[in-house]
């Protein structure tokens, strides 16, 4: 079982960048590695996804001002966001799925306030 801890939220002004990390218990060479967002009243959604051989895949809302990368051997991933938005207003929760099993684990989330 793996468990994820966000880090990296809190408020942000409008067209600052935004930085998150998730640190895994242990090791994600063989997990896909995403980010995911929920906002108020709203599903969650997907953000960004990583792949263990580094594929990377993004949301329309964020492509061209985002960037997802893993480090596997820190066991973390991160994500970056450009230009923030009020729409990026959400808590931001870090996904684990086993290539191998197909399990999948969930962070706890952090919040995103994007505001003046």
């Amino acid at each position: 079982q793996v468990q994820l801890a966000e880090s990296g939220g809190g408020l942000v002004y409008p067209g600052n960048s935004l930085g998150l990390s998730c640190a895994a218990s242990g090791g994600i060479s063989t997990y896909t590695m995403g980010w995911f967002r929920q906002a108020p009243g709203k599903q969650r959604e997907l953000v960004a996804t990583v792949t263990f051989r580094g594929n990377r895949n993004y949301a329309d809302s964020v492509k061209g001002r985002s960037t997802v990368y893993r480090d596997d051997a820190k066991n973390t991933v991160y994500l970056n966001l450009d230009r923030v938005e009020p729409e990026d207003t959400a808590v931001y929760y870090c996904n684990a799925r086993s290539v191998v099993s197909g399990n999948e684990y969930w962070g706890r989330g952090t919040q995103v306030t994007v505001s003046p």
